[in-house]
């Protein structure tokens, strides 16, 4: 039988759904960020190059353009070279050096000074960086010589050329911003393509969850038909489980109704024989406990044949019956000044036999009246299991008496065994009581209690539901 633990939780604490869908979205993002770093670093590798393929034009036209200066050295006529360079500040920068001359583009006036670099020998050729103000700028410079100089040989020019990289770092934001937006984009479409497939692949399997939670609150009996064929099986091993469940049940009733004719008929016959001979007080004695025989097999017979928690079986309110039996005990116990109080949360329900938790409470109950002064507490309520597991019920009686002495609290659950033999009894009723527990597969705790006595705590299996799904 099932038990508290193995109750089926309808919650987890991650859906399959949801599992899958992480376990797709962690790759997804990491595959589009290594895609958005291969895309960066390859538009970075193209736009270095075509700096690079930039610098050396313009550094070629500015040493074809070179021609002696009347005050020696050499300078570039603007005509022949880039517009740019003739633009002040215009981010294309140029200069021609020599021992004694020195020529700059007039694209550097009002420029802070940009370090060129050294002076480079013939046929040397240097490219790097550097921060005029707060805007980086690439700069490339060639050592030449020309074969053809009219003035005296002397050492070789150094020319440099210098562009403005804030063009490219804009170029290269605008790129990033737009491939984040287009990956984020095309990631949240496919996400969203793929929980809508899981919606409805996993749509059966959300069908299966609900049946059979139906199944679980009595409100069908049988699961639907109609599954896929990966499920169909599965539906049909647990239809067939049903029924040979509901089949067993029906079974051991029937073979239990018809022991209990059986033993009816022959104490039928006794109880008939000893009637005449009714005058001795020892045939009074032997009916009585005739009728006594008669009454536990006939509750032996229907609580065997409850069997524990059955799947279709409709939920026990607590409060009900927790009511019914404190009018009753009440009235047994009427002697005593004796006042039942119950703390039952709203909506708690048993799952099992109506039968098997009355007699429980109905012990619980008559034990906590019999050895109280005067006050006896029920409580009740539904609690969820740890890590999403299913819902328990967890039920408190206690009393206010002398309480059970911590060494006898796990010998007071044994049959026929009584801590006090002046107190009228037969040691059976809380043995019953853990006898029950187990069937359910449930806990029973003997602890003490805040009002002084003895409390039991149990842990069985139950439901919270509303009024409106009774």
């Amino acid at each position: 039988m099932a038990s508290a633990q193995d109750l089926p939780a309808r919650r987890t604490a991650h859906s399959l759904s949801r599992r899958l869908l992480v376990s797709v979205a962690v790759p997804l993002a990491l595959f589009f960020g290594l895609m958005m770093w291969v895309l960066d670093r390859g538009f970075r590798t193209l736009s270095d190059r075509q700096q690079e393929a930039l610098l050396n034009s313009q550094i070629v036209q500015l040493i074809a353009a070179a021609e002696p200066g009347r005050a020696g050295g050499y300078d570039a006529p603007l005509n022949e070279l880039d517009a740019r360079l003739a633009t002040p500040d215009s981010g294309l920068y140029a200069e021609i050096r020599s021992d004694n001359h020195l020529w700059r583009s007039p694209s550097m006036a009002g420029v802070t000074a940009i370090d060129f670099g050294p002076p480079l020998a013939q046929g040397d050729r240097e490219f790097s960086y550097a921060l005029v103000g707060h805007t980086r700028v690439a700069i490339e410079s060639r050592g030449i010589s020309f074969e053809d100089d009219p003035t005296k040989p002397g050492p070789a020019l150094t020319f440099s050329v210098a562009v403005s990289l804030t063009p490219y770092e804009q170029q290269l934001w605008i790129f990033r911003s737009r491939l984040l937006g287009w990956f984020t984009g095309l990631m949240l479409l496919l996400l969203v393509s793929l929980a809508a497939l899981l919606r409805r692949v996993l749509a059966p399997l959300r069908r299966l969850e609900r049946e059979i939670h139906e199944v679980e609150e009595g409100r069908s009996e049988m699961l639907g038909s109609g599954y896929p064929r990966e499920l169909s099986g599965v539906a049909r091993h647990l239809n067939a489980l049903l029924v040979g469940e509901r089949k067993r049940v029906a079974r051991y009733r029937d073979t239990l109704g018809n022991l209990a004719h059986g033993l009816k008929t022959p104490l039928a016959v006794m109880r008939a024989a000893l009637h005449l001979d009714a005058g001795s007080g020892s045939t009074r004695t032997i009916g009585t406990e005739i009728d006594r025989m008669t009454d536990i097999i006939e509750h032996q017979l229907k609580r065997a044949a409850s069997g524990g928690a059955l799947l279709g079986q409709a939920p026990v309110a607590v409060a009900p019956v927790a009511a019914e039996l404190r009018s009753a005990l009440l009235k047994v116990y009427s002697r005593k000044d004796l006042s039942i109080e119950l703390a039952i949360q709203e909506g708690s329900h048993f799952i099992g036999d109506r039968g098997d938790f009355m007699e429980l409470l109905g012990n619980l109950l008559d034990n906590a009246c019999k050895w109280c002064r005067e006050k006896v507490r029920i409580s009740a309520a539904v609690q969820s299991g740890r890590s999403g597991g299913g819902e328990s019920l967890s039920l408190t009686v206690e009393d206010d008496g002398p309480g059970i002495a911590e060494e006898d609290r796990a010998k007071v659950l044994e049959r026929g065994v009584r801590t006090d033999e002046t107190v009228p009894g037969h040691g059976l009723g809380l043995a019953m009581v853990h006898d029950t527990v187990d069937l359910y597969g449930g806990t029973l705790a003997v602890e003490q209690s805040l009002l002084g006595g003895a409390q039991f705590s149990l842990r069985l299996p139950g439901k919270k539901l509303s009024q409106s799904s009774n």
